[in-house]
């Protein structure tokens, strides 16, 4: 008994370290971060627009409620912040321009127009844009393209070809294999499925993503052909033909303007902010300017304000967070926008592909509450695909860039069949109920007539629902939102040709329309969501409040999981057994 015990006592004593060490880790992080010195750029510097970090639009701002001093202070390394701070920079005497430098951007294509038009804007100021790169993908090169002068390495190549889409398809390898995906839905677009239904792409998958692609491509080469002074005829000879593909060939189609190494681009800057070659010059990352600019340009002359309410990622039912959409963040920065007297006016900026349709209609039925109180206007990223257009439709205006995926207005469930693979090794269940419809489908029985009945009657429900919604909010008839809904998607230029977005424009035209619905002229903005978490949610963060069950679902499955255990239990069993010879789940 003194061996269990000690053996306990020092099981305890382990964990009391480990949790006092964590939450002491925890504590020093949130010292030292709450001393960190205010940013300080010099005079003459220059901006290094490095986007490797930048991955959403809003940067987001979690609050826990149970350890107040785990509170984050407001981030700024979000898109919007670095849009903001490319602005200030137009009119700040320190910084005379902005260096893209070996960039790696991880943002999308409507997110890299927006910024690209930013330093646009920046360049009229007088101010100066260089870019270097070793390499340059092509969508890269599209941003970097804005520059007044391109350095590409002498070894290095840049990637100019035109857009291009690869789907797979499992047909074939479900019947082969037994994992099968059962495919409710509506909509002869609704591409997500078709993979699991053909061994092929089918005609109207394919007219859809060729003229999606061709849009979009359109929107890059336009913008790029003004920069570079080239053709849009030419550019799109070049990209056919690959006629840019090496540094000489890229300088001879005028893509880039010098061909050498890093070392000299830094002389060249030096150059033009006349500072002696063996001196180095100063340097502001983007990041610190974006703290900078958010920290101290603040305008205590007006109290009107426009709430910006970032919906971004998959649609999900819960809290949310800054990578998924959940109910809760969203309705309640709704909530508080309408109550907030102060707040004249809401943008909704979403860059989400869809995902849970109640969820969505959540948050569409919030936003027709806050309407009758506040104009909502909504901007559109990336993407406001499916559901992700679901929580569009209502708004009073909606603004689209000309490369933003949208529309995809239709409706698929998708479920995982394994029963062919579970027979292949030996596996079979069987079902007993109280009435026909008591147990719910399982992933190893064949799919019955009836519950593909009832499963294709509730997408059809769901689908009716959000074609009157869109024709609702839209002025259209339930006719015409049919006839370019069934799951298609659009571009930004498209939807604005066929009515599903209103005008095409970033951020800004956005927020200028929702001053003039709101008549007011002067305004500040306040970001929202601020999501809450718990003290589970910290834990789960840094992966301690997982079990090892719960670790080994999320990798394969619950059902996978079940089976495993299954083996388990029947690989364990030895001699004679004293139990109940099945498992019995009752539902």
């Amino acid at each position: 008994m003194r061996f269990l015990g000690n053996v306990l006592a020092t099981l305890v004593g382990l964990f009391v370290f480990c949790m006092i060490f964590f939450f002491g880790i925890i504590l020093v992080g949130v010292i030292v971060g709450s001393g960190e010195d205010e940013v300080n750029v010099k005079s003459n510097s220059v901006i290094e627009l490095d986007l490797s970090k930048i991955n959403f639009d809003y940067a987001g701002k979690t609050h826990y409620d149970d350890f107040t001093f785990l509170n984050e202070k407001d981030k700024h390394d979000g898109l919007s912040d670095v849009i903001a701070s490319i602005k200030a920079a137009q009119i700040d005497d320190d910084i005379k321009g902005i260096s893209i430098l070996n960039n790696n951007c991880s943002l999308g294509i409507a997110q890299t127009k927006a910024l690209r038009d930013e330093l646009e804007d920046f360049k009229k100021s007088g101010k100066f844009i260089m870019s270097y790169a070793d390499t340059y993908s092509q969508k890269d090169y599209y941003l970097n393209s804005v520059a007044n002068t391109i350095y590409i390495n002498p070894i290095g190549e840049l990637d100019f070809k035109g857009l291009s889409s690869e789907v797979m398809f499992f047909k074939d390898f479900q019947e082969k294999s037994g994992l099968k995906m059962e495919i409710i839905r509506h909509g002869k677009y609704k591409s997500a499925v078709e993979p699991f239904l053909e061994n092929k792409m089918s005609d109207a998958n394919r007219e859809q993503i060729s003229s999606l692609l061709n849009s979009v491509w359109s929107s890059i080469v336009v913008d790029i052909a003004k920069s570079r002074n080239v053709s849009v005829a030419r550019l799109n000879e070049v990209a056919d033909g690959l006629l840019a593909r090496t540094p000489e060939m890229a300088k001879a189609e005028k893509l880039v303007d010098v061909i050498a190494y890093e070392d000299v681009y830094h002389n060249d800057i030096r150059k033009v902010l006349k500072v002696q070659k063996d001196k180095d010059y100063n340097r502001v990352s983007i990041e610190d300017y974006a703290e900078k600019i958010a920290t101290t340009s603040r305008d205590y002359d007006t109290k009107n304000k426009i709430a910006i309410i970032y919906a971004q990622g998959e649609i999900k039912s819960g809290e949310g967070d800054v990578d998924y959409i959940g109910e809760g963040s969203m309705r309640r920065s709704l909530q508080e926008a309408r109550k907030d007297k102060k707040i004249k006016a809401i943008v909704l900026r979403i860059d989400s592909p869809g995902g849970n349709a109640l969820t969505s209609d959540l948050i569409w039925r919030e936003i027709e509450l806050t309407k009758k109180t506040k104009p909502v206007v909504v901007s559109m990223g990336n993407l406001a695909a499916s559901g992700g257009y679901y929580i569009a439709c209502n708004a009073d205006r909606i603004y689209a860039e000309n490369n933003t995926i949208t529309g995809s207005i239709g409706v698929f469930g998708m479920l995982p069949n394994f029963t062919q693979a579970a027979n292949k090794i030996g596996l079979n269940t069987e079902q007993v109920r109280t009435h026909k419809n008591a147990s719910d489908y399982s992933p190893f029985q064949p799919l019955s007539e009836n519950f593909r009945a009832f499963a294709q009657e509730g997408v059809e429900k769901i689908y009716t629902t959000f074609v009157k919604r869109v024709a609702k909010g839209r002025k259209m008839t339930f006719e015409q939102v049919n006839a370019i809904a069934q799951g298609r998607v659009w571009s930004g230029a498209e939807a604005q040709k066929i009515g599903l977005v209103d005008k095409i424009g970033g951020m800004d035209e956005a927020l200028a329309e929702a001053a003039k619905l709101a008549n007011i002229k002067k305004y500040k903005t306040q970001d929202f969501p601020e999501y809450k978490k718990s003290f589970h949610d910290v834990l789960d963060k840094f992966g301690l409040a997982q079990s090892k069950q719960e670790m080994i679902k999320e990798e394969i499955g619950t059902e996978n999981y079940l089976i495993l255990q299954k083996i388990k239990k029947m690989t364990q069993q030895k001699g004679i057994q004293a139990m109940m010879p099945f498992e019995i789940i009752i539902r």
